[in-house]
């Protein structure tokens, strides 16, 4: 398999967005965390906060996101009325996500990202996570979270991650068939995490 396109998704506190942009400048290739948020929030007009949220904790209608990333709006120029703010973005993100893939080699954080591209023959899809513990000090020293409020937080944000990839996806979030690597980032460092995935990807 020839790969161009990596995409990584992570539990929140897991080092995933570290290793991916590791990993892009390894390969010398785009990385799109903040700046595909920054991109979907230029072309749509919303604010960045709503464009961050809404793009990987919300969730609308299933149909409607199966229907977007099949491309069935473009093809038979079918859309619901009215379109929600966040089936807005959610469209965008899905077109933007392909049109990226198809215009150069880079790493994508998040953002379902690997159902997306689910039909491509040049992606790489991997899961990083690691023990709560470790996230939880990761949270509190990268994330400047309080110690007090780390542990429900992190499990609150991956509660959110896990129910938006399944309303839109029917898919289990972090469940092995939907990635072809998943990593802990607890047992191998982060630069062994890049290791293991440069070494795929060439």
């Amino acid at each position: 398999m020839s790969v161009r396109i990596i995409t990584i998704s992570r539990e929140f506190g897991s080092g995933g967005r570290m290793v991916g942009k590791m990993v892009a400048d390894r390969l010398g290739v785009k990385f799109y965390d903040r700046e595909l948020i920054q991109l979907v929030a230029k072309q749509s007009g919303f604010a960045l906060d709503f464009v961050e949220e809404t793009g990987e904790y919300s969730a609308a209608s299933s149909l409607l996101y199966n229907l977007s990333v099949g491309g069935l709006f473009a093809q038979n120029g079918f859309a619901p009325d009215p379109l929600s703010p966040a089936d807005r973005v959610q469209i965008l993100q899905n077109n933007l996500i392909r049109d990226l893939a198809d215009k150069e080699p880079c790493v994508i954080i998040g953002r379902s990202a690997n159902y997306i591209l689910r039909e491509r023959t040049d992606c790489l899809h991997v899961f990083i996570h690691a023990p709560l513990a470790q996230r939880v000090q990761r949270a509190i020293e990268e994330y400047k979270i309080p110690a007090k409020d780390a542990e429900k937080y992190i499990q609150r944000k991956d509660k959110a991650r896990a129910a938006q990839y399944r309303h839109y996806t029917d898919g289990v979030w972090g469940m092995a068939d939907n990635y072809h690597l998943t990593l802990d980032s607890g047992v191998f460092s982060l630069e062994r995490c890049c290791d293991v995935i440069t070494g795929l990807a060439r």
